[in-house]
């Protein structure tokens, strides 16, 4: 397995999932609802980290992905989208422990919908935005996301689509991958 390969996957999905991040900012600064400094904290943290993975591992640069490097990055980017989601979470103090903050991740990114807050409407609009993003980006899927913006990267997508589809064979929307992806985007956006 080529793990330089699969931490600069992750490292790029962790600087993907830091930037998402602006748009619940903007709703913070907008409603000066004090959301603004925990989500600040928390972009940074993910860019940092996304940065600092992608950079160290960039020069290695694999013409082709195997299928076990694929099913690696989704299981770490996966890990690495929950852990990096329940951030804003932690640090806005919304959910007493760490483990609401990373079980509300899961649940956005998953697009399962539980939550463990009892009072929506006291969460700060900011931290509201961030929790509803992570159902749009999961009902996305994280990966179907990146498999538009990795090319660009020079990391490969068909085969994290494989190994993110339901089945032993994935049917293709379209015959390229990238048009599938603007597709979904062109759906998904209005």
């Amino acid at each position: 397995m080529r793990w330089h390969y699969v931490m600069r996957s992750v490292g790029a999905i962790a600087v993907c999932i830091g930037l998402t991040m602006l748009f619940p900012l903007v709703f913070s600064v907008y409603y000066d609802d004090g959301s603004a400094w925990p989500l600040i904290q928390s972009m940074t943290i993910a860019l940092a980290v996304g940065l600092t993975i992608f950079l160290i591992f960039r020069r290695f640069n694999q013409p082709y992905m195997s299928h076990r490097n694929a099913i690696a990055i989704v299981t770490i980017g996966w890990i690495a989208a929950t852990l990096i989601g329940a951030l804003p979470f932690f640090l806005s103090g919304t959910f007493d422990t760490f483990t609401d903050c990373v079980f509300e991740s899961i649940s956005g990114f998953s697009t399962t919908g539980a939550s463990v807050l009892n009072d929506i409407e006291s969460v700060p609009k900011g931290i509201l935005m961030w929790r509803s993003l992570t159902h749009w980006l999961g009902g996305m899927g994280i990966i179907v996301l990146s498999l538009a913006i990795l090319p660009f990267l020079g990391l490969g997508g068909m085969q994290l689509y494989k190994a993110e589809a339901p089945g032993p064979t994935p049917d293709k929307l379209t015959p390229r991958i990238r048009d599938t992806a603007s597709a979904l985007w062109r759906i998904y956006l209005p």
